[in-house]
């Protein structure tokens, strides 16, 4: 049952970031960008969980998996200051 939440978290982080983005294309709105790039490496941490708790249970990925959650909010976080910056 921990499975299918596992891969149903790494399907909605992906299907949020390919939204952020295609609206970002449409819009051209730069937080949507950002938002969507951090999503992109939400969605990258999720299938690591999958392959770290399912697939690979005797291997630890715990530090790989937090790489991308910290890109990700770096990403974030650098969307927010630059976009706060540009309007000044």
């Amino acid at each position: 049952m921990a499975d299918i939440v596992y891969i149903l978290c790494a399907l909605t982080s992906i299907t949020c970031a390919v939204l952020l983005l295609r609206g970002y294309r449409t819009s051209r709105r730069r937080l949507l960008f950002w938002s969507g790039l951090c999503f992109s490496f939400f969605a990258l941490n999720n299938i690591l969980l999958v392959l770290d708790l399912t697939f690979l249970p005797n291997i630890d990925l715990s530090t790989v998996r937090a790489i991308p959650t910290v890109i990700g909010l770096a990403l974030l976080l650098f969307g927010f200051i630059w976009d706060e910056q540009s309007r000044l």
